[in-house]
């Protein structure tokens, strides 16, 4: 079985770009995120209940409509927790069947939601990838052409980055350029060796 890395890192602070890193070195990776956006597409049960907790403007020609349900949800913890609660599960499902599947000794879980999910707590080991706020802000406006403010109302929900700090077991600063990026990814895959 292998050992599970779970890594993660507020929007902006390059945990992508580590993902990619790994993969280049031949680890597996898992992108929580993506194989969710997956499964709420093909899981036919799954998509009748999100219709019956958001409606059927959820789905847009029999796919799942992100910015609608992301609107309805952002400010609305009575939405976000039961939608939370159909998708994760589903998720979970999926990683295990993908993890009993790998070959490698180590493989990496990329999440957003290592930490507040608790999902850290099923890991070896987890990774953390952390940058300034101007600069994760500035990444993310460049990236997704957003405003400063659309960012920072992210940010201001997701957990504090020295909340993350204190639980993650190595910590990747991405304070510079994709060279210091990638020789700091190296170190953490040698002391995992």
């Amino acid at each position: 079985m292998p050992k599970i890395i779970g890594l993660t890192g507020g929007i902006g602070s390059g945990k992508t770009t580590v993902a990619k890193l790994l993969e280049e070195k031949g680890f597996p990776v898992y992108y929580s995120d993506d194989e969710a956006k997956n499964i709420v597409n093909k899981d036919s049960v799954l998509k009748e209940k999100i219709i019956g907790l958001l409606g059927s403007e959820a789905y847009s020609n029999g796919v799942y409509n992100r910015k609608y349900v992301a609107e309805k949800v952002f400010n609305n913890s009575e939405l976000l927790e039961p939608l939370n609660h159909l998708i994760h599960p589903a998720v979970k499902i999926d990683f295990e069947k993908w993890v009993n599947s790998q070959k490698s000794e180590f493989v990496f879980k990329e999440t957003a939601l290592l930490f507040e999910l608790k999902l850290h707590l099923q890991c070896y080991k987890s990774l953390l990838i952390t940058a300034d706020d101007n600069l994760r802000i500035k990444r993310t406006m460049d990236r997704d052409d957003k405003t400063y403010r659309e960012v920072e109302a992210i940010i201001q929900k997701q957990m504090p980055e020295k909340d993350k700090i204190k639980l993650a077991d190595y910590i990747i600063y991405n304070n510079s350029d994709l060279e210091s990026l990638r020789v700091a990814t190296d170190a953490v895959v040698n002391e995992l060796n």
